[in-house]
């Protein structure tokens, strides 16, 4: 017998729109904002939404996690206990959390996820938060597959959760101040402001410049569709797709995405199944390349390699679609081969290194007519659209279908019928009528069949059909509709009695201690619940999160493996051309803040250091 390891599939939502489009179109979980307290703080949701999402997922075994997510005042541990008891009750089936101070609430049965912002990046720290009672951890995006399979090896009893697709942060996750030191808007408090997609001039020690008006922490997104195997066997149980400020167009076409690959694997794998139920019927072929995208990367799992980096622009590029081949007039011509349609939206990066963008108003075959002629536009320009009008109209429309299997079984009794449905997932119902038995004149099973398996209005498919009597009866047509919602009814309701939620981890034992002995600033640690959880597990020193103690003098703002030595092909490690630029390394912002960048080649990282007075 093959022991199988359930797959989930994991979607952000914005919104109850968003979550519901998400499981539609194939998605085992999904995970949206409570009101409160989610790293993404103007993604909030109310308690009734949430509620509704994980009643619609549910029918589909499909699950519902909430991000609370942020470091926690002490003023607002008591609201956070509250809040956590009413997602409970509501059927919240995880809470995604970051600060430990959730760990020492009184808590429902609810299951913990350890959050990226967790830094969970050793198999150390992820065998620490499976002791602890956390059921799922959430790797941090710079991990390679040699490293996430050493992670499971090491710890085979937790679900992996691993990111597959959508934007990157450029520090390590729960590691980034720079928000909070410029501007007091705190990211492991859910305010990031987008720092790292700001333009900056890099200088030398000497003040010479070695890039100009470049997005030098701006990283292109992430796409692993291609590696969803590799990572299956590496031991990741939950892939994740970024996304929860993304729209519901962009949520459809990029889980539909995944769920195909994904298929397509499971059918090979017999070793791997589905976490939820139903198949999926789409009406449109899902092409991540016309989401938002910023050109995509595998980012570090194979290892470090070049060309992560959107230094261009932090904007969507979209697809690929050609060169401009002459310019003529108020129109051009376009070398490529995909079609184009009134209404799209292009870009390109001109002569001066800048994105530019339009949208064209006529098209006839190759010729594109803007709406304005683009300024700066010259032959052999390479041409992308980030808005494909005929792509996004199919998506505002309905778009998908999500189907449970049921099997119909119509039996004869000494009183009348019994009508047996039983489901994909083994959930069985009977109902049974007192009704007459008149002869038919016409053989009648055909036309049950077709009266039972009118199920459009509802979340079921008929799979298969029989008939058991002794005779050929007769049973009007409205009889058996009538029967049949009564049926499926039943079968409902059984289903949502049958539903389990995820078990609750066990508390973690004050014997298993934290992987260090110290936390300094970068251990997050904003009120006395969450030091008291530390000290508890054999933390000795522990100093206040940046966000109360503001450290004094350079500090240390983002923690990043991208590097830029790298990029330019000046790593010591894997170039053999030095700079011929003197250290230390500045990124000046627009507005005159300067950061100094520390290499630090032992551990592979580059790091920010600032903010540095002005000159």
């Amino acid at each position: 017998m093959i022991c199988q390891r359930e797959i989930e599939l994991l979607a952000p939502a914005k919104n109850l729109e968003c979550g519901i489009e998400a499981i539609r179109h194939g998605a085992d979980a999904v995970y949206i904002g409570a009101a409160r307290y989610g790293a993404r703080a103007s993604a909030g949701n109310s308690l009734d939404d949430i509620r509704l999402l994980a009643e619609f997922a549910h029918l589909y075994r499909a699950r519902v996690y909430v991000t609370v997510n942020t470091i926690l005042r002490d003023d607002e541990l008591a609201d956070t206990e509250q809040m956590i008891h009413q997602l409970y009750k509501i059927g919240v089936d995880a809470i995604i959390v970051q600060d430990m101070a959730v760990a020492r609430m009184e808590l429902p049965p609810i299951a913990l996820h350890a959050s990226t912002q967790m830094d969970n990046r050793t198999p150390a720290k992820v065998r620490f938060l499976a002791d602890a009672g956390f059921t799922q951890v959430v790797l941090a995006r710079e991990l390679s597959l040699d490293e996430i399979a050493g992670i499971h090896r090491a710890v085979p009893d937790i679900p992996l959760e691993v990111f597959v697709h959508g934007a990157l942060c450029v520090s390590y996750s729960g590691q980034c101040y720079v928000s909070e030191a410029c501007y007091g808007r705190s990211a492991n408090r859910g305010e990031c402001a987008q720092f790292c997609r700001l333009p900056f001039q890099m200088e030398d020690a000497d003040g010479r410049v070695m890039a100009r008006d470049k997005h030098l922490l701006s990283l292109k997104d992430l796409n692993l569709s291609d590696s969803l195997e590799q990572l299956l066997d590496a031991g990741a149980s939950s892939l994740k797709i970024e996304g929860r400020l993304k729209d519901v167009t962009y949520v459809k076409n990029v889980v539909a995405w995944y769920r195909k690959k994904l298929d397509a694997i499971i059918r090979r794998r017999p070793e791997y199944r589905r976490a939820s139920s139903g198949r999926v019927a789409l009406e449109f072929q899902p092409q991540p390349d016309k989401s938002f995208n910023r050109g995509f990367t595998h980012y570090f799992l194979e290892g470090r390699v070049p060309d992560i980096s959107s230094f261009d622009t932090p904007k969507s590029m979209g697809e690929e679609m050609g060169m401009v081949k002459e310019i003529r007039g108020n129109s051009f011509t376009v070398a490529g081969v995909k079609p184009f349609s009134n209404g799209d939206g292009l870009c390109y990066i001109d002569s001066t290194g800048r994105l530019q963008g339009f949208r064209v108003n006529r098209v006839e075959g190759n010729r594109l007519f803007p709406q304005d002629m683009p300024a700066r536009l010259l032959p052999r320009t390479r041409l992308f659209r980030n808005f494909d009008q005929k792509f996004e109209q199919q998506l505002f429309r309905h778009s998908a279908e999500r189907r449970i299997s049921v099997e119909m079984l119509l039996k004869e009794t000494p009183f009348g019928f019994s009508l047996t449905l039983t489901d994909e997932d083994d959930i069985r119902v009977t109902v049974a009528w007192e009704y007459k038995k008149e002869l038919a004149r016409t053989q009648q099973v055909e036309n049950l069949r077709t009266q039972l398996s009118k199920l459009g209005n509802t979340p079921f498919e008929l799979s298969a059909f029989q008939v058991e009597w002794d005779d050929n009866w007769f049973l009007p047509s409205s009889v058996v509709a009538d029967w049949r919602r009564q049926a499926i009814e039943a079968l409902l309701r059984a289903r949502r009695i049958n539903y389990h939620r995820l078990p609750a981890g066990r508390k973690g034992k004050f014997g298993n201690n934290y992987p260090t002995d110290r936390l300094n600033y970068l251990g997050n640690v904003m009120n006395h619940e969450a030091e008291a959880y530390y000290r508890a597990h054999g933390v000795l020193s522990i100093a206040p999160a940046f966000e109360v103690c503001r450290p004094e003098g350079e500090q240390v703002v983002m923690t990043c493996k991208h590097c830029l030595r790298y990029s330019m092909g000046w790593c010591p490690v894997h170039h053999r051309e030095s700079s011929p630029y003197r250290e230390p390394y500045h990124l000046v912002s627009g507005d005159g803040r300067r950061f100094r960048l520390q290499f630090d080649c032992r551990h592979c990282q580059m790091k920010v250091v600032g903010p540095l007075p002005k000159k």
